[in-house]
């Protein structure tokens, strides 16, 4: 009797198992391809392999629009980056490569495209381009930050930030020119109005100090933006900055505009030629700022870093050619009125010290003296 109700168990186990692979063979059936088919001709016909390849050979100006770089200096980034993001292949898929794992990311930094977008031009599935792009993001950033975006630490690397003031801008005594923007961004989950700033739209703020040669000095990001940003003279180094920062001893800042005479407009000419710098390196060579990036904040913050680095090495590398369309200029050019990338302002102070009050005065003595005014200033009242 046991044995035959063994057996029967046996059988019932048997014909249950049956049914499962059954159950489960269908739903593979059912299931979606691993790898779409067009995806798997990524090799044959997506862009890294055809079109960037063709701009390359034949159309060296393009290959700059589409990327920011000159072949040249692609291939330098590739060197530098490459024993990092390299993949190895497995038994299923070939790996992406690093030069296209460089390009898309580049690409995505100059244009600010979306991920879908790029998913169709380089064959590439959105998922993985939300997680390849930041990894590569870090990585630039990794090896360029300690030659090409690093701080001056001694007192003779800030004293030629101050000769570049003196030679290019007329402005003594200046370590550089500080300005802070918005930078668009979509709001994690469940975090509030922690990064609604006061502008009506969420966003982190970036906090630079820029040198007279359009170089990032220093860059502070991450801030989330409901904190709002805003000659043989002795005078002591300061920074320069507009006036939605508070005046300080180390901080210039401009007159209130209301009933200026004329030697208060002359120092807030001179004062504005001089931080114009930083607004024209603001300047929106990397498009993807013009957006709204929909990726953690902690991640657009790396975004931003590289970018900085990314724009220090081009101007390091290739010399006032990268500027084009960047020097200063005193009209309004048309990248200054891009609404994503917004002027953050700091709380403005009321308690301004005596010393930097008597600081900006003589600093106003100056510029209207013979020993401190030039040419062309009388011609911008």
């Amino acid at each position: 009797m046991d044995d035959l109700v063994t057996t029967i168990k046996i059988i019932l186990l048997l014909m249950s198992l049956r049914v499962i692979l059954r159950l489960k063979r269908r739903r593979i059936k059912r299931k979606r391809l691993w790898v779409k088919p067009w995806l798997l001709r990524r090799g044959r016909r997506g862009a890294y392999l055809n079109l960037c390849r063709d701009l390359q050979s034949e159309d060296l100006q393009s290959f700059q629009n589409f990327a920011r770089v000159v072949p040249n200096q692609f291939q330098q980034l590739l060197q530098m980056v490459t024993p990092i993001i390299q993949r190895q292949n497995t038994n299923f898929r070939d790996a992406i490569s690093p030069g296209e794992r460089l390009m898309i990311t580049l690409r995505f930094l100059a244009t600010g495209e979306s991920f879908r977008s790029l998913h169709y031009a380089f064959r590439i599935g959105c998922s993985t381009l939300i997680e390849l792009i930041p990894e590569t993001c870090r990585v630039i950033y990794q090896v360029l930050k300690e030659r090409h975006l690093k701080c001056p630490t001694t007192a003779d690397e800030w004293k030629k930030v101050s000769e570049g003031f003196q030679t290019t801008a007329k402005f003594p005594s200046c370590l550089g020119a500080l300005d802070g923007k918005h930078i668009r961004i979509r709001p994690p989950p469940h975090c509030g109005a922690q990064f609604f700033n006061y502008k009506h739209f969420n966003s982190i703020v970036m906090m630079a100090l820029v040198d007279s040669n359009y170089r990032f000095l220093y860059v502070d990001v991450g801030c989330n933006g409901r904190v709002s940003d805003g000659t043989d003279m002795s005078m002591p180094f300061f920074v320069v900055a507009d006036e939605a920062f508070p005046l300080k001893s180390y901080l210039m800042k401009p007159f209130a505009r209301r009933g200026l005479s004329r030697e208060q407009r002359v120092f807030n000419y001179r004062l504005s030629r001089a931080r114009r710098i930083v607004e024209n390196t603001f300047a929106n060579r990397f498009r993807v700022f013009l957006s709204t990036i929909d990726l953690d904040p902690n991640v657009v913050e790396v975004i931003v870093l590289a970018s900085c680095a990314l724009h220090n090495y081009l101007r390091d590398e290739c010399g006032n050619a990268y500027l084009c369309g960047l020097t200063d200029q005193d009209g309004q050019e048309t990248w200054r009125q891009d609404p994503p990338l917004q002027q953050a302002a700091l709380p403005r102070s009321t308690n301004a010290s005596s010393e930097a009050k008597q600081n900006r005065e003589r600093l106003m003595e100056y510029f209207n003296s013979e020993a401190g005014a030039v040419p062309w200033q009388w011609d911008r009242l």
